[in-house]
């Protein structure tokens, strides 16, 4: 039956005397995500279970306050885990272009780092002076003395030997000569080759006798010089290993407990010791056209402790959330700086990246800017796998670096990753990426509503008081916070419900504080939140008032008053992104004989989607199931929306379209004061639709423009009753008696109520009682499957 809305169903009104506070400044903060108890369980399980691949995929719908709510759940639950280790890069000294990784407690890198400039410092600082010392000098020169007089005496046999062959040894920059002496006068070429052949003869013979001593003796001599240079050489080694250790063992002692440090350091001692030479001089930087001071220093950049990771001021695990995951944000960088025209490279510009600093902690990712950057999944994916993290070029992976370059060590990776993102996008990396189901295993459905109980509305006055307090925005009084609970079931479009959709309420808050501070009021009040709401209306609701203007000016045509055969007013909404509202539309029926049955014109001008073609094939099986019992269904009937020439789509007008046809069948003028919604099914069963609010108050706009007379109304689906959160301008309207709100369950009810006649039930004889809506509608169909019997070649031609 019919049933005529009180005002007590229009909107669920909040009372501030059940508020549980005066003001929300009594109100304790709250930090746990409230309404999402299913996610956070989901949270909790997938930060709590440690086997692989068990990371989480938080899906829900933008401004549902998941990243929020992510952040601050992963940030609590951090506090209570252990601090992960520092992460270094150093230089590898057998293969400079492969540098290690080196891992240290907490707060230990920092500290490592900084002992290793102060021991290069200082060994560069006293390592000069302890080879300018006197001490240096007399043991320099006794290695010398030694090894020079070993080497004088051998010359000194070899030039002997010489002699009494008649030869002079003498020494070139090439080596060592052997010259021919005549008369005691050392011959020249020229001299050589005047002598008579047979005396070249002999002095050549001489000659070839004396090589092979002289080669001996030049081996013999060059063993001298390279003990020389071993000797000093270990001198050296001994003075620099006497002048460091002191300062070497300290630093292995205070880092002694990580044996890739231990490792580390002995390598830089050895290095050292095999290039003392750059610490007893002045380093020499390369020869430019002009002077480069910092080239002094690169030699020793290779002593230098490059921090990846310093987790020294963290208290807890890590929670990294990083909105641009491009990859080299992820996975860090390999920099580069131009010398003199070349791109050059070392360990200590390798950065780290986000997966880096949250290592042993958990790193949250906007799931829409992962895919949107390229190589920025798939690399997550391999690294997630290999549980290791790579340092590389992306453009290595598709080969377009073929130069050689860094290939830092992997580091070790145990992270938790939590991609935030829509439902959509998680069935779509379900379904098309095999890889996905593998490496994220839960999933933390954010819901967009909770329900509307005492717990959770003293849940919602908390949030408010955590939300002021952390925004340093006035406190809402009582009433405040009861109309930001009856907006909150405006949002959700269900009186039993509270909408979670926090990021809108917050805005709808900080714009009731704007205008509560120019009004100096202490607090933010009922006043100042409906204000903030219908502010944020009018800034985007130009075109409904265009529309309006439109119909109130009899452009569109839209009746209020009086009634009309197969014309029916129907109600539509109207999305511009941030704003939706209802329009009414008229719809027309008109019926003539044929075989066609009902003929969409909107479906036949393309101007349809699928869902509204659906709910117009409908109501053929209504038409059959009813009234073709007993007789062929022989009508053409033609639907159309009146001036709408865009798109149509959706079936909350189907009950619409059925009551033109019926009202068009029964030739009963319909009431145009009255608008109609709800989908209907071919039981004749009125359904639940869409937007209800917005059909209703976009009809009262109209109906106000063009007077209110106290008989206009609209009809919704009774299962939409729960749906209802009017503005209270509609809802003092009803109480007034000036705007009528009804639900029904069927199409009957619904037709009784735009016609004033009964709609008429079935009989056992399968007659309808006389003068009812479906009796006329019957008799029409059943004399118009009479005429067209008068017409065989027209039925057989539409038949066929």
């Amino acid at each position: 039956m019919p049933n005529e809305l009180g005002v007590e169903k229009l909107r669920a009104v909040c009372s501030s005397e059940l508020m549980p506070c005066e003001t929300t400044e009594e109100r304790v903060p709250i930090e746990e995500i409230i309404g999402q108890e299913r996610a956070v369980k989901a949270l909790k399980f997938g930060l709590d279970i440690k086997e692989r691949g068990f990371n989480i995929y938080a899906a829900g719908l933008p401004g549902s306050g998941r990243r929020t709510a992510v952040k601050g759940f992963l940030e609590e639950v951090a506090k209570s885990k252990p601090v992960p280790n520092d992460w270094c890069y150093v230089n590898n000294f057998s293969n400079p272009f492969e540098p290690r990784a080196i891992q240290l407690s907490p707060g230990r890198g920092n500290k490592f780092q900084k002992d290793m400039k102060s021991f290069i410092d200082e060994i560069r600082n006293i390592l000069p002076k302890a080879f300018e010392s006197e001490d240096y000098a007399k043991k320099r020169e006794a290695v010398l003395r030694s090894v020079d007089e070993e080497r004088k005496g051998l010359l000194s046999r070899l030039t002997a030997k010489a002699q009494r062959e008649g030869f002079v040894l003498s020494r070139t920059p090439i080596g060592v000569l052997i010259t021919p002496v005549v008369q005691g006068k050392p011959l020249t070429d020229e001299d050589f080759i005047g002598l008579p052949s047979q005396i070249r003869d002999e002095i050549e013979k001489k000659r070839e006798r004396l090589k092979p001593e002289l080669r001996r003796a030049m081996r013999q001599l060059r063993g001298l010089e390279k003990k020389i240079s071993e000797k000093i050489q270990n001198l050296n080694q001994e003075v620099t290993a006497y002048a460091i250790d002191h300062i070497f063992d300290s630093i292995v002692e205070e880092h002694k407990e990580f044996p890739s440090v231990k490792t580390y350091l002995e390598n830089v001692h050895n290095d050292i010791l095999q290039n003392i030479s750059q610490f007893i001089g002045e380093p020499e930087a390369p020869k430019t056209p002009f002077p480069v001071p910092w080239l002094k220093e690169a030699s020793f950049r290779k002593y230098e402790v490059n921090m990846i990771v310093d987790n020294s001021d963290l208290k807890g695990a890590p929670v990294i959330v990083e909105f641009n995951p491009t990859h080299q944000n992820l996975f860090g960088r390999i920099e580069k700086e131009a010398q003199f025209g070349a791109l050059t490279t070392d360990f200590t510009m390798i950065r780290g990246g986000s997966l880096h600093k949250a290592n042993g902690g958990y790193l949250v990712l906007p799931v829409e800017e992962l895919l949107r950057n390229l190589f920025s999944y798939e690399s997550l994916k391999r690294c997630l796998m290999n549980e290791f993290v790579n340092i590389e070029e992306a453009g290595e992976r598709l080969g377009f670096i073929t130069t050689k370059g860094l290939r830092p060590e992997p580091i070790p990776l145990k992270v938790k990753v939590v991609l935030i993102g829509n439902p959509t996008l998680y069935h779509q990396l379900y379904i098309l990426d095999k890889d996905f189901k593998e490496f994220f295993k839960v999933k933390a459905d954010f819901d967009t509503t909770m329900n509307r109980t005492d717990e959770n509305i003293t849940k919602y006055a908390s949030f408010v008081c955590t939300f002021c307090r952390k925004e340093k925005l006035k406190h809402l009084d009582s009433s405040g916070v009861a109309k930001i609970i009856e907006h909150s079931s405006r949002l959700a479009r269900d009186q039993q419900k509270l909408s979670t959709r926090f990021g809108e309420i917050a805005d709808i808050i900080r714009e009731a504080n704007f205008y509560a501070v120019q009004e100096k009021s202490k607090y933010v009040t009922a006043s100042h939140v409906r204000k903030a709401i219908e502010e944020k209306v009018y800034r985007s609701s130009l075109t409904q008032e265009k529309i309006r203007e439109m119909i109130e000016r009899n452009v569109l045509l839209i009746n209020t008053e009086g009634d009309a055969a197969g014309q029916v007013n129907g109600l539509s909404v109207l999305s511009l992104g941030d704003f939706s509202f209802g329009v009414p539309s008229r719809v027309t029926a008109s019926i003539g004989l044929g075989r066609e049955g009902i003929v969409d014109i909107q479906r036949e001008a393309k101007l349809a989607g699928p869902i509204h073609t659906k709910g117009v094939m409908i109501l053929s099986g209504y038409l059959a199931g009813k009234y073709a019992q007993e007789k062929p269904l022989t009508l053409s009937a033609r639907l159309v929306f009146e001036q709408s020439y865009g798109m149509v789509e959706g079936d909350s007008a189907s009950s619409t379209e059925l009551y033109a046809i019926l009202s068009a069948l029964s030739n009963l003028p319909i009431k145009q004061s009255i608008a109609v919604t709800g989908s209907v099914n071919q039981k004749g069963e009125i359904q639940a639709i869409g937007g209800v609010n917005e059909k209703i108050e976009g009809f009262f706009e109209v109906c106000k423009v063009k007077s209110l007379t106290g008989e206009q109304g609209v009809i919704i689906p009774e299962s939409n009753v729960a749906n209802l959160m009017l503005k209270e301008e509609i809802v003092e309207a009803v109480k007034a008696g000036k705007f009528h709100i009804s639900s029904v369950k069927t199409i009957d009810d619904g037709i009784e109520i735009l016609t004033g006649v009964k709609a008429g039930k079935r009989r056992q004889d399968g007659t309808f009682k006389e003068g009812t809506v479906n009796h006329k509608v019957n008799k029409q169909l059943q004399m118009m499957a009479e005429k067209l019997k008068e017409f065989p070649g027209f039925a057989a031609k539409r038949g066929g």
